[in-house]
């Protein structure tokens, strides 16, 4: 028999719909972008410094390889998949207790799934967001590039700052 409610919703199915969710607002923004930018003119959000627009990155991240002629798109595509099967295993595996950790893969997850919806199926990656500074321009992104690099922070910052609680005494080499 089937369980619904919050004990049926156990890891690692939440950080999967965590992923979900992020695929899905990455999909609606791009939609959205495209309709209201692709040839209409940029949306100035703060001005001098945010907008939203629409480009195509035939590349990866900061357009890298754009101008490769098409062999990187299957290419990063390939490792889109690869690395999204080694999260989903490695976001099963975590404890139950965990949660930064899950988050932070679970945003990566769909981060990467999102972006990769748009190489497979249009051959780029939709982007819109644009911040800047006079001249000064960082490269436009979108809702799944947000979603990778706050994942991939908390990974940082959870390696970095918190201890695992699962260690014993003594088995990190500390204790004299």
């Amino acid at each position: 028999m089937l369980k619904f409610g919050l004990k049926a919703l156990s890891a690692p199915w939440r950080w999967y719909l965590l992923a979900l969710a992020v695929i899905v607002v990455d999909i609606v923004t791009k939609v959205w972008a495209v309709e209201r930018f692709m040839y209409g003119p940029a949306l100035q959000i703060i001005p001098g410094f945010l907008q939203f627009t629409y480009a195509e990155n035939y590349g990866a991240a900061f357009s890298f390889l754009a101008d490769a002629g098409g062999w990187q798109r299957w290419f990063f595509g390939a490792v889109a998949v690869i690395f999204s099967v080694v999260v989903v295993v490695w976001i099963k595996r975590l404890p139950v207790e965990k949660r930064w950790e899950p988050i932070a893969l679970g945003l990566i997850l769909g981060g990467a799934l999102g972006n990769l919806w748009d190489r497979m199926v249009l051959g780029y990656v939709r982007d819109f967001i644009s911040v800047y500074y006079g001249s000064w321009h960082f490269p436009v992104f979108n809702v799944a590039d947000m979603a990778i690099s706050v994942g991939a922070a908390m990974l940082v910052i959870e390696l970095l700052f918190f201890k695992d609680n699962s260690e014993e005494p003594g088995k990190n080499g500390a204790e004299v």
